[in-house]
């Protein structure tokens, strides 16, 4: 897979022709996936190569900011679930004030001269430039070679990154699982923090979390794997005797995971984080890439009255966390 930025293309850069997918493809969901099959099959036929024209930031965050909806994937995580999936390039067109204000005919360009497009397959509710103007039939009488893909449905209703915003938010992981076609899991790498879980006796990794904000919010019972290493080994090889617990995935501990700006503590300005604390753990493991997926939900984020009832809730947490893994030998899904 060979990944492109579009504002970044030398004038003289040219590709092969190509079959081409448009969208955000926030969580590269079970819908997502039967478009990249269809694209690969498309280009296969044609003799094309595949590419997936993706948006960052996404359109809503430029337009909304913050209040935009959350992110189901980062950048980093979209680029590497397409690239499992065996498309030949990804091309990340910047979305700032100039591109919105594309029209129709000039965002038709980009796909003519710039991604040398011969055949599109797009969503059956796919729009494009300024004013959302363009469409499929436009792109037809463009002189494209247009398909479009119907909705794709789980259990009579619709596969979406709205719905799957939705379920995480809900704390329903295991359909999200299904809606995504794998467990929901953020990927970053271990940055300093505030140092305040130590002082609690509940250190944590705080995971970089690559997005304005993410779809989850609370407690939960998270497997962790470092992306460059062996996780358990590399615990191990900082303190012998405290190993952690094993989680489910080879080379992975288990932990408690929160996820939220933490109510509890007073904070000028807070932030969304992600923080891991691994039970019987001592190890250094800042700068290090982290997969962390989500097993268990526990419950929602809460703002205790003081540090010593955030620590009392904190114990009692990371017991049923604990119950929870000792409970369910085997992947929960």
């Amino acid at each position: 897979m060979k990944l492109l930025r579009l504002n970044a293309l030398a004038p003289d850069f040219q590709l092969p022709q190509t079959a081409v997918t448009i969208g955000n493809f926030d969580g590269v969901h079970l819908g997502h996936q039967a478009m990249i099959q269809q694209l690969k099959q498309v280009a296969a036929q044609q003799q094309l190569k595949s590419l997936v024209m993706i948006f960052e930031p996404q359109p809503l965050e430029f337009f909304q900011g913050y209040e935009a909806p959350p992110r189901i994937s980062s950048l980093r995580e979209k680029v590497e679930y397409l690239t499992e999936l065996g498309v030949d390039y990804i091309a990340v067109a910047k979305f700032d004030n100039t591109f919105r204000s594309l029209s129709a005919e000039a965002f038709a360009s980009i796909l003519k001269d710039q991604l040398n497009a011969q055949s599109l397959i797009l969503g059956d509710d796919f729009h494009f430039g300024k004013n959302r103007q363009g469409n499929s039939e436009f792109l037809k009488n463009y002189g494209f070679d247009v398909h479009n893909l119907h909705t794709i449905a789980l259990e009579g209703e619709r596969v979406s990154s709205t719905r799957i915003r939705q379920t995480l938010a809900a704390g329903n992981l295991a359909l999200a699982a299904q809606l995504l076609g794998r467990p929901y899991s953020i990927t970053g790498r271990v940055q300093y923090g505030d140092q305040i879980g130590r002082t609690l006796d509940f250190p944590t990794i705080n995971v970089r979390l690559n997005r304005h904000k993410p779809c989850l919010n609370g407690i939960y019972g998270v497997d962790v794997i470092c992306e460059t290493m062996s996780l358990q080994d590399k615990v191990v090889q900082e303190n012998s005797e405290q190993k952690g617990i094993l989680g489910y995935q080879a080379t992975a501990l288990f932990g408690a995971g929160h996820v939220g700006t933490r109510p509890a503590i007073q904070q000028a300005h807070p932030e969304w984080r992600l923080e891991v604390h691994f039970p019987n753990v001592s190890a250094n493991l800042y700068g290090l890439l982290m997969r962390v997926t989500f097993l268990n939900y526990l419950h929602g984020e809460k703002n205790y009255p003081s540090l010593e009832a955030l620590k009392a809730g904190i114990d009692d947490d990371v017991v049923k966390l604990l119950e929870f893994r000792q409970n369910t030998p085997t992947f929960p899904f």
